[in-house]
């Protein structure tokens, strides 16, 4: 069924004439509610062999089948409490089947996947992203479109995770297994962040952020990219411009989280073990 999908879904987006065949939508339904269940992925893994940086491969066509959903779907009045949304896409339901605790007046669209366990507080998770098991969408974070977020993740009050739907070939913002994501954090533009980091409060991290590993003799230059246990704060740099000499903002990995510390810990006891005022 998923290869059929595909194959329609391809032809439907060069060929917008398409959406009003009745075969044509269906695929494009049946493949929002596999993303929906978990079922299908954006963005997935090649293995389950941690490389650095872990291999990720991107699902074009479902992120068409995404695109494709909004022109398919009518405006609509929904109700939720004492709350009126008027959108094109329904929220999530059945949150006490699947295992997700949700707080008021927290929100998630259809096709967005919340594994068992997930808590989210007041937040937001959009359409085709992927929650993975015992992580914690913390108070006014949002988790944009097909961001996929591992295992036992916090992201702290506020995190901006970014959404990725167009250029389609485009990677979608990667947050690995176990890692802390401090307050007020900004990651964007596809950004890979790996297993077990840890990033200070404010970090900012896109896809061309400077970020620079300061833990040795001399510094190490990474792209979109932190590594596995690493812990981030934020940082600057000094860059030449026309006009003069200006502080530009960067991210820096101080060290790398220790084997003792437990993969729970809070994110001020991390950085204090580099020193870090919290």
């Amino acid at each position: 069924m998923t290869s059929n999908n595909q194959e329609i879904i391809e032809q439907a987006f060069d060929n917008r004439e398409m959406l009003n065949r009745d075969d044509v939508r269906k695929a494009i339904l049946n493949t929002i509610e596999l993303l929906d269940k978990g079922q299908l992925r954006v963005a997935e893994p090649l293995s389950d062999t941690p490389e650095k940086p872990q291999r990720w491969q991107v699902n074009e066509w479902v992120k068409k089948a995404v695109l494709l959903y909004f022109p398919i779907c009518d405006m609509k009045t929904v109700e939720a409490g004492p709350f009126e949304y008027y959108d094109k896409i329904p929220l999530k339901r059945d949150y006490s089947a699947q295992g997700v605790r949700v707080v008021p007046p927290a929100v998630a669209r259809y096709g967005a996947y919340l594994a068992k366990g997930v808590v989210m507080m007041p937040s937001y998770v959009n359409i085709g992203a992927y929650v993975d098991s015992g992580t914690m969408v913390d108070t006014w974070a949002t988790v944009g479109s097909c961001a996929q977020i591992g295992r036992n993740v916090h992201l702290s009050g506020g995190v901006g995770i970014g959404g990725v739907l167009e250029p389609v070939q485009a990677a979608p913002v990667i947050i690995e297994d176990n890692c802390f994501i401090g307050s007020r954090c900004i990651v964007v533009e596809g950004a890979h962040i790996g297993t077990e980091a840890v990033l200070g409060a404010n970090t900012v991290i896109t896809g061309s952020t400077k970020i620079i590993d300061v833990s040795n003799s001399e510094p190490v230059y990474y792209s979109g990219y932190v590594p596995p246990r690493s812990v981030v704060i934020p940082g600057s740099y000094t860059k030449h411009f026309p006009a003069g000499d200006y502080s530009v903002s960067c991210a820096l990995i101080i060290g790398q989280r220790k084997e003792s510390t437990d993969k729970k810990t809070s994110l001020n006891a991390a950085l204090r073990e580099f020193g870090v005022s919290v």
